[in-house]
């Protein structure tokens, strides 16, 4: 499980990441990742999951998967950087392979554009 000390929860810091950030784009998922040198602060991953995915019930699902699945990431990502992940509709419907392959991917290609960065 991703430790409350890596999650994001200031509006701030979302609006940062996806405004400065880059940007890696899937079906299944979005992420911006905003790398941040010289804060001694851990990284950190926040979730981004529309009522477009489902109702609650889904949302919430959608979001443990994927907090789930981000734990095992969040060692790849550089101090002080900001991840954050928005689930598409067809996440809802996604099996946890596909999500994490998707993330996988996602995650690969944020870390590429920021030059390899971890």
């Amino acid at each position: 499980m991703l430790p409350a000390a890596a999650r994001m929860r200031r509006r701030t810091e979302f609006s940062r990441a996806i405004g400065e950030g880059s940007r890696s784009g899937r079906p299944l998922l979005a992420g911006h990742l905003l790398v941040r040198p010289g804060v001694g602060e851990p990284a950190r991953i926040g979730f981004i999951v529309s009522r477009a995915v489902g109702p609650a019930v889904v949302r919430n699902r959608v979001r443990r998967r994927l907090r789930h699945l981000a734990a095992g990431h969040l060692h790849s990502l550089p101090e002080g950087s900001l991840l954050v992940l928005r689930a598409n509709p067809p996440a809802a419907t996604a099996s946890q392979a596909e999500l994490a392959a998707e993330l996988g991917l996602v995650v690969g290609a944020l870390r590429k554009r920021q030059g390899g960065a971890a």
